[in-house]
C-alpha cells in the first residue's frame, strides 16, 4: 500500500542544508500496524509528513497504492490526502470554542454532504473511538486529555481514510489512558483494517504494534517483527 523508494529530505536555511532522511526504503502493507521508532531527532516525524503527503521528499520515489504521489500537483496531493489519510496528533488540535461534535464535523466540510449527513457521520466515528454519547456536546475544556485524544481519533476517521498516522498520540497522557488510546487503535485495527503507522520514541507503545522500523539520524538501521505483541481487552473507561 506504501511504498518508499530511495527517500531523501534535506532542508535548506540559507547555505546550511541539513539532512533529514537518508535514502529511505520502506514497505508498509495494506492493513499492517507498524511502529515508527526513534530518538528526538531522529527523522521519525518528517518521515511521517511524507507518507501523510504533508511534504515532498528532496529526492526519491513514493507509491501510494501504485500511484506515484511525486507527480501529482499540490491540489492532487490534498484531495489524495483528503480521502486515504487521517491523522492523530500529541497536542490533539481541537478548536476551543467548538463542541466535540463540530470538531468532528470539521473535516467534512468539502465533502458535498448535507449537515445532516455530516452530522451522522460525526457521531459513527465518534462511536468507533469509543467516545462516550453524552459528552458530545462538551467543549475541549470540559474533557480529560484520554477524551481528547479519543475526539481527535474520531475526526481522523470521520473521512473513511484507509491509512491513520499517529505521531505520539500518547505523548500527552499517562500510562493508563496511554493504553486505552492504543486499545482503541488497535481496535481499529484489527476489526476495520484500518492501515495504523505509530511514530513514537517509547519501546513500550510500539510493542502495540505488529512492525517496529527503528529509525535514527534519517536513516532506516532495524526492522523486526513484533513477538508478544501488547493486545489490550479491557474496560476502556477514561
Amino acid at each position: 500500500m506504501i511504498e518508499l523508494k530511495n527517500i531523501t529530505k534535506v532542508y535548506k536555511t540559507g547555505e546550511v542544508e541539513t539532512t533529514a532522511l537518508k535514502n529511505i526504503n520502506l514497505k508498509i502493507e495494506r492493513s499492517e500496524f507498524v511502529a515508527i521508532m526513534g530518538p528526538s531527532g531522529s527523522g521519525k516525524s518528517t518521515l511521517m509528513h511524507i507518507i501523510g503527503l504533508l511534504d515532498r521528499p528532496t529526492s526519491g520515489e513514493y507509491f501510494l497504492e501504485g500511484i506515484n504521489v511525486n507527480r501529482l500537483s499540490d491540489n492532487e496531493l490534498a484531495n489524495l490526502r483528503n480521502k486515504k489519510i487521517g491523522f492523530v496528533f500529541q497536542a490533539f488540535y481541537l478548536l476551543p470554542r467548538k463542541n466535540v461534535l463540530e470538531n468532528v464535523i470539521l473535516p467534512t466540510i468539502y465533502s458535498g454532504l448535507d449537515q445532516e449527513l455530516r452530522e451522522k457521520k460525526a457521531k459513527k466515528a465518534l462511536k468507533d473511538s469509543a467516545f462516550p454519547e453524552n459528552f458530545i456536546y462538551h467543549y475541549p475544556n470540559q474533557l480529560s486529555g484520554g477524551m481528547m485524544q479519543r475526539v481527535a481519533i474520531a475526526r481522523a476517521l470521520v473521512n473513511d481514510p484507509e491509512i491513520i498516522l499517529a505521531d505520539e498520540p500518547t505523548g500527552n497522557l499517562d500510562t493508563k489512558t496511554g493504553e486505552v488510546i492504543m486499545h482503541t487503535l488497535q481496535k481499529l485495527n484489527l476489526e476495520k483494517g484500518i492501515t495504523i503507522v505509530l511514530i513514537t520514541h517509547e519501546e513500550y507503545i510500539a510493542q502495540h504494534a505488529e512492525k517496529i522500523i527503528k529509525i535514527r539520524d534519517g536513516e532506516i538501521i532495524a526492522e523486526e517483527k513484533v513477538k508478544n505483541r501488547k493486545i489490550l481487552y479491557y474496560n476502556n473507561e477514561i
